[in-house]
């Protein structure tokens, strides 16, 4: 049984560099990040930073490959009054650890956030808006997809997992 998402995937997807180029200037304004219909707390912390490398291959059979920075928060209260992060804070601490983990600042960004006891989530950069008031970090689930498909459909081809004399079946 071919199972498809109910979700329709739409390509949203921001780098390392963009992100931190739109953060530059602002160092003084409070971060927040919003995610899931929530607004982080005042206490997120940033957990890890992976730099990854990916080599796939696709259920058509097609490979892949890209660079992708990962960041881990975690969702949690400030202690006591203390303030959000603010954006100098977290390009601070994204410099320190380029000078220890190479990052590549064309690298695709997604960010693994949650709270203490949920299960951890992955999304990308939906938008990063800045005013006046604190800066705002939006994100985007990150949906599951048959790339192929995804690529069929957006091509108004046969989706690859629908057999057609055009696509084989490959889910």
């Amino acid at each position: 049984m071919n199972a498809h998402a109910t979700v329709p995937f739409v390509e949203v997807e921001s780098t390392l560099g963009a992100v931190l180029a739109r953060l530059e200037g602002h160092d003084a304004l409070p971060l927040t990040i919003e995610y899931d219909g929530r607004t982080v707390q005042a206490g997120y912390h940033v957990t890890e930073v992976k730099a990854g490398s990916f080599v796939t291959l696709d259920c058509g059979g097609n490979p892949d490959a890209w660079q992708e920075t990962m960041l881990q928060v975690e969702d949690i209260p400030a202690d006591g009054n203390k303030p959000m992060m603010t954006a100098g804070k977290f390009r601070s601490i994204l410099a320190a650890v380029d000078k220890k983990v190479r990052l590549d600042h064309d690298a695709r960004l997604t960010i693994e956030i949650g709270r203490p006891g949920e299960a951890m989530r992955v999304f990308d950069v939906a938008d990063l808006s800045i005013t006046e008031g604190p800066l705002t970090l939006t994100l985007a689930a990150r949906a599951a997809i048959c790339k192929p498909r995804h690529r069929a459909q957006q091509s108004m081809a046969a989706a690859c997992c629908a057999p057609s004399d055009k696509a084989p079946s490959c889910c």
